[in-house]
């Protein structure tokens, strides 16, 4: 077997594979386009027939969004066009409406209204619903499926975010611990790979971002990417805005990595390293500060309620979770590549890693007031049940980094060993040498280092008494043959296979001596163990994060519920419902369409006209027409409605009582002849 050393190797490939299924549970649990604004009325209201074409239809929505020219489209039955394509800004306010002027002339028939926007905090939102004017009619619009932001563009741009969240952290939080904690972790290559890694890592996400935003927002399309038009129309939105900003803090962020790994990790003296030290504290404090508000600008922190207050805090909030699981990835790393990491470096950290959670506390009950608002939000909204399981992590993460901090009080500091001199004396006695590479064998527990070692100790004595046999010839030979055999045969050559035997077995020490140091202190074990841990629960809890910044937050869900959303049918308040039924009651004069107008058409009092007319328009004289109104929903009715007959053709009632609002079933029985009649239905959104 072969010895090597303890590596992040399995463990983290395992951590890994299973933070992947977890982020993609999760993903394919959330709507594609989950948004933090929802739409909250409309004007016509979905399912509404109106007796005569608006001039204009109208979107209300709970929080700012962002309109283009295509934004809003009305389409008519065939399919075609009949908005101006003209956005008008009709906010005022609180109120954030948008409307689409409609064309002249527009026949009766059932129209469908697509919209597709971005809500103030970044996220792409989508919708259709259908209106009448005069009355229902065959369509050929399918309602498309509300999937902004959905597909392999959405799946693709959820894993640059997460990306994104995670290098940070381990950007930032690294150059904090190497600062704060352990100097001389600047001059440790693992230390130095891990935070520059987290550098490339969000720069690669972020520009994957930027290039995929208009996609995300749009179309839906990958090759959409590389579109320079869609391109320069992301880089004009507060969003792309942000991006472009974090690139631009990165740039500074790279000459900081640089000097930290650089001029830092190279000075001697004390006072001018302290003083760089605080040079690159203020400057790299102000760079993460930066690129934390990239995200506080475009996203959550951004809208709402209190963004004055917010925007602050979700920095604050950011910066925290940095310091404490971007160092503890660094921690991570260094004690298991680098073992010599200090008792007193283990101990700051531990301090810092506190003060990050005290944060973390005090924003994060800040922003789960702002964005859930409510306790009965936390449980029936899918925010409040995401943002539970956060809350649950976070325990379970801060019960483990109590037990690592357990570990770090009886911690004891390693013992440096030096590295093996490459040009140790070969003339050494032969017993001293034995008892050396014996002894860093054994210490390592692994038996094919020992082997190796004592197969170079034989194949080194065996060089020897070859020389010695050689020089004892070379004595018994006259001095002017040794001469001559000295001038017509060329030194040997090195035996490259000889020189590779040996380079491996150097390596195989090597390992085995730092597994011996890493072994040799039980507390520092424990402690790996628990950081391991600790930072299995926040890959996890990484990924509910990102999940939950792309949810409707459950404020927004109650209140889009409170107002009504428009998912269902619905009648236009101030204007009365307006509908034709058709009807064949299969006898002599048993075909025509009854026009049903009920005014004003919501709950309480409403006029009830009926216009019973022939299949040429013309009034038809019937002897009897009946009404019932049924609310399914909630088992109320029928209420039947005797109507009185005003004129050939003409039936009405006055207050017909509507209770309560909701979808309600309209029956009509017509009877033409003492055996002839029929019954027909709709239902009809009212109040």
């Amino acid at each position: 077997m072969t010895t090597t050393a303890p590596r992040l190797g399995t463990a983290v490939a395992r951590l890994l594979i299973l933070a992947a299924a977890l982020l993609g549970t999760l993903l394919a649990g959330a709507a594609p386009a989950s948004a933090h604004a929802a739409l909250t009325g409309s004007d016509p209201k979905d399912g509404a027939v109106v007796a005569t074409a608006p001039r204009e239809v109208n979107l209300t929505f709970s929080e700012q969004v962002a309109m283009s020219a295509d934004s809003i489209r009305v389409l008519d039955p065939a399919g075609r066009r009949a908005d101006t394509g003209e956005i008008r800004d009709l906010c005022s306010g609180s109120v954030v409406r948008y409307g689409v002027g409609l064309r002249a002339g527009l026949p009766d028939g059932t129209y469908t209204v697509a919209w597709q926007t971005v809500s103030a905090d970044s996220h792409p939102i989508a919708g259709a619903f259908t209106f009448s004017i005069g009355a229902p009619s065959a369509t050929s619009v399918a309602l498309p499926e509300p999937n902004a932001g959905g597909g392999l563009v959405g799946a693709l741009y959820g894993i640059a975010r997460y990306l994104s969240y995670a290098s940070f952290a381990v950007l930032v939080g690294g150059a904090a611990f190497v600062l704060a904690c352990w100097p001389r972790g600047a001059s440790v290559r693992p230390v130095q790979r891990t935070v520059v890694r987290g550098w490339l890592t969000l720069t690669g996400a972020t520009l994957v971002m930027l290039l995929l935003r208009n996609p995300y927002t749009g179309s839906g399309e990958l090759s959409d990417a590389f579109d320079l038009a869609g391109l320069k129309s992301v880089l004009e939105t507060k969003t792309g805005a942000a991006l472009t900003s974090r690139l631009l803090l990165l740039g500074a962020a790279a000459l900081f990595v640089a000097v930290l790994f650089g001029a830092y990790a190279r000075r001697t003296d004390p006072k001018e390293k302290k003083d760089l030290a605080f040079g690159l504290g203020l400057g790299g404090t102000v760079v993460a500060a930066g690129i934390a508000g990239t995200w506080a600008l475009a996203e959550h922190a951004s809208t709402g309620i209190q963004p004055g207050i917010a925007m602050p805090v979700d920095i604050l909030h950011l910066l925290a979770v940095a310091a404490w699981l971007g160092g503890l990835t660094v921690l991570l790393v260094a004690l298991y590549r680098a073992p010599s990491v200090e008792r007193s470096a283990v101990e700051r950290f531990s301090k810092v890693a506190f003060g990050s959670v005290v944060v973390l506390v005090a924003t994060g009950v800040y922003q789960s007031w702002r964005q859930v608002g409510s306790w009965s939000a936390l449980t029936d909204t899918r925010y409040g049940q995401l943002l539970l399981v956060k809350i649950g992590l976070m325990a379970v993460l801060l019960g483990i980094a109590w037990v690592s901090r357990r570990w770090t009080q009886r911690l004891a500091d390693p013992t440096r060993t030096e590295e093996p001199d490459a040009t140790e004396d070969a003339g050494e006695p032969e017993k001293a040498s034995q008892a050396d590479e014996a002894s860093q064998a054994g210490e390592a527990g692994e038996a094919e280092a020992l082997v190796a070692v004592r197969a170079d100790r034989a194949d080194r004595d065996a060089d020897a008494n070859a020389e010695a046999d050689a020089n004892s010839d070379a004595d018994a030979t006259p001095d002017t043959t040794s001469d001559t055999t000295s001038d017509s045969e060329p030194d040997p050559e090195p035996d490259p296979e000889r020189a590779a035997q040996l380079a491996r077995q150097r390596a195989a020490v090597a390992t085995a001596r730092r597994k011996r140091e890493r072994d040799a202190d039980p507390e520092r074990a424990g402690l790996r163990r628990s950081v391991l841990t600790e930072a299995a629960v926040a890959v996890v809890l990484l990924a509910v994060t990102t999940v939950l910044t792309s949810t409707e937050p459950g404020r927004t869900e109650e209140e889009a519920g409170r107002t009504g959303s428009t998912s269902g049918s619905a009648a236009v308040p101030d204007r009365p419902v307006d509908i034709r039924l058709p009807f064949d009651t299969g006898g002599v004069d048993g075909k025509g369409v009854v026009r049903l107008s009920l005014d004003p058409g919501r709950t309480g009092a409403n006029a009830l006209h009926l216009f019973v007319e022939r299949p040429n328009g013309k009034p038809l004289d019937v002897p009897e027409i009946k009404v019932a109104f049924t609310l399914e929903a909630k088992d109320v009715g029928p209420l039947p409605v005797a109507p009185d007959r005003i004129q050939t053709g003409h039936w009405s009632a006055s207050g017909v009582q509507i209770p309560m609002p909701g979808e309600w079933k309209i029956q009509v029985t017509v009877r033409t002849s003492d055996i002839d009649q029929t019954t027909i239905d709709k239902n009809v959104k009212i109040g």
